[in-house]
């Protein structure tokens, strides 16, 4: 996750620029298909390492049969890897699914927590994972630092920080409180579209004047 560093962004500076990502798109929304808390829950543990659209791909045929821990374990492992085998990685997370479904069955009747330790407990359902389904479910404030919100915030003075942790600390502690709810969907966003890894389309970027980086695109 190496990235150049910026200086963080000044107060003004920082609502001048989540102004303008709300006033462009007021309610984000993540782009993992689900229908209900149980669904986001497999849907981003699944996503790890691997990209939304090939994961709902995968999920819209498993989750018409299997939307509830119940009857993911009355589907079976064999049959989830079936449904599942296009994602990378995904005999290790078929195993976890089928483990996060029965704990959630044995030990929080079939309904998915609203902790972030609790949802941490689950088999491969780390603090990125926590962080998505507090903030998409349960519209918490909750920052999930992924590769595309990591270089975002480095390169813009948004977020900086060496690592995940860091940045996410730099995102709750600095940006302001009215915008911190949608925050995380903005940034994954701009990172996905617009301020890409290698070509970063910075003649389309909303915030380019307000943006320290020093290598712009045309």
């Amino acid at each position: 996750m190496a990235q150049a560093m910026a200086k963080q962004l000044d107060y003004h500076t920082m609502t001048e620029i989540f102004r303008r990502f709300q006033a462009a798109e007021p309610e984000p929304k993540g782009e993992l298909e689900h229908v209900n808390a149980y669904t986001l829950v497999v849907a981003v543990a699944l996503s790890a390492q691997a990209t939304d659209a090939g994961v709902n791909k995968a999920t819209r045929g498993l989750f018409a049969v299997a939307d509830t821990p119940e009857k993911m374990l009355a589907l079976g492992e064999e049959k989830l890897t079936e449904h599942i085998k296009t994602i990378g990685l995904y005999r290790n997370k078929a195993k976890n699914v089928m483990k996060l479904s029965r704990i959630l069955v044995e030990e929080y009747g079939g309904q998915v927590p609203s902790s972030r330790a609790a949802l941490q407990s689950l088999p491969g359902v780390g603090r990125k994972t926590a962080n998505v389904v507090l903030n998409m479910w349960w519209g918490q404030p909750a920052q999930a630092v992924d590769t595309h919100i990591f270089r975002v915030g480095n390169r813009t003075g948004i977020a900086p920080g060496k690592d995940v942790d860091v940045v996410e600390r730099a995102i709750e502690d600095n940006v302001p409180a009215e915008f911190q709810r949608h925050a995380h969907h903005w940034l994954i966003l701009h990172g996905r579209y617009i301020c890409a890894a290698r070509k970063p389309r910075c003649a389309d970027c909303l915030i380019r004047d307000l943006c320290p980086y020093e290598e712009k695109t045309a």
